[in-house]
């Protein structure tokens, strides 16, 4: 019985058409392209978002160190953090959110025993409503400054702690980090 049901399912004609149709070789590129584009797509956006993060990181860093020489000759004008950060935030140029996400450290370094700070940044933390107190004093003449700053920005494409194995905090955003020294002038 189930061999005539089996003959009358798959005639000859039958038979034919089924074999031709799983010879045939059309969308074999589509099936090629399926399985490549997305991988194809996830490096690319992966290169843009490196290209992204250098970006951020040599605007922060230049304008750290542009900011550094006001520092170092005493003509900050006035002299407070808060002015410090709001010059660094222009000169960084295409950083979004900057005053509001970046934090300043300026601490003096002893140069008889080489106390150093903390290696731990202190960043801002964008769920709390508080700044994070950090160190920050312009020190006296001939004295070693240590400037620290790190910035929270959010990644170009959600794709980033795949690609670049960054940490990201609770609010998803990424550290950006610049760090300089300077002697203080007499």
């Amino acid at each position: 019985m189930r061999r005539q049901i089996r003959h009358i399912l798959l005639s000859g004609a039958r038979r034919a058409r089924l074999r031709r149709w799983l010879r045939r070789e059309e969308g074999s590129a589509t099936i090629e392209f399926v399985l490549f584009f997305p991988l194809i797509m996830f490096l690319f956006l992966s290169s843009v978002e490196v290209g992204v993060y250098l970006m951020r990181t040599v605007l922060l860093e230049r304008a750290v160190d542009i900011n550094v020489r006001t520092l170092r000759l005493g003509t900050l004008s006035p002299a407070t953090s808060d002015e410090l950060r709001r010059r660094i935030c222009n000169d960084a140029l295409v950083l979004s959110d900057c005053t509001s996400s970046l934090t300043v450290e300026l601490v003096p370094i002893s140069t008889s025993s080489w106390d150093l700070p903390d290696p731990q940044y202190t960043c801002v933390n964008r769920d709390a409503d508080i700044d994070p107190a950090v160190d920050f004093s312009f020190g006296t003449q001939n004295e070693l400054m240590l400037v620290r700053v790190c910035m929270i920005t959010d990644p170009f494409f959600e794709t980033t702690p795949l690609v670049l194995d960054m940490p990201l905090d609770d609010s998803g955003g990424y550290a950006l980090v610049a760090a300089s020294t300077f002697v203080n002038e007499p």
